[in-house]
């Protein structure tokens, strides 16, 4: 199935959406790669206020390649999500509800998605330019002295996206290979 999503989101917007949907995604989506992921942390753990609202977030593993002229943003391909994997349960824990990225997440990600009622969402690897087409305004609204990892407020425009953690445990690193290899029996 395919849906359209506009941030921010709850977890009742979330639900019937299973690893293998597509999601075309338009609202609000913040930047955070490792860097960001380990300032927010070390905000909260100074009780400090974050850059944005984790409330029905979207948060999206990128650093932009810098615009041209006339551009909004350079490429925008997602980076590792496992690089952030020991930092997202607490986020998905106070508000988060999509994280967008490419690759496989670990056991405890997977479980806070489950518990927080969130979703876990890949971009395209290596098409970090049809990404970059879907965003139509971006601002650095913290630690710029990251330079690509700062955090950026984008606005995007039907996202193109694919479920690959479900609120109901789907993994579609899973589900995936099994139902191709029921195909080739």
């Amino acid at each position: 199935m395919q849906y359209e999503l506009t941030t921010p989101c709850t977890a009742a917007d979330l639900a019937p959406l299973k690893a293998g949907d597509t999601v075309l995604l338009s609202g609000v989506v913040y930047t955070a790669r490792n860097q960001a992921h380990k300032r927010m942390l070390e905000a909260l753990d100074k009780g400090e206020k974050l850059p944005f609202d984790l409330e029905g977030s979207a948060i999206y593993y990128v650093g932009p390649t810098p615009e041209r002229p006339g551009e909004v943003i350079g490429s925008a391909g997602p980076t590792t999500s496992g690089r952030m994997d020991a930092m997202s349960p607490r986020l998905l824990d106070l508000g988060n509800k999509i994280m967008i990225g490419k690759g496989k997440r670990d056991a405890a990600v997977k479980e806070a998605v489950v518990r927080s009622g969130a979703v876990y969402l890949a971009a395209l690897g290596g098409a970090g330019a049809l990404m970059a087409q879907s965003v139509k305004t971006l601002e650095v609204i913290a630690w710029p002295d990251l330079g690509c990892e700062a955090v950026r407020r984008l606005t995007v425009e039907k996202m193109p996206l694919t479920v690959i953690l479900d609120a109901h445990g789907g993994d579609l690193y899973t589900s995936g290979p099994a139902a191709y290899l029921e195909t080739v029996k």
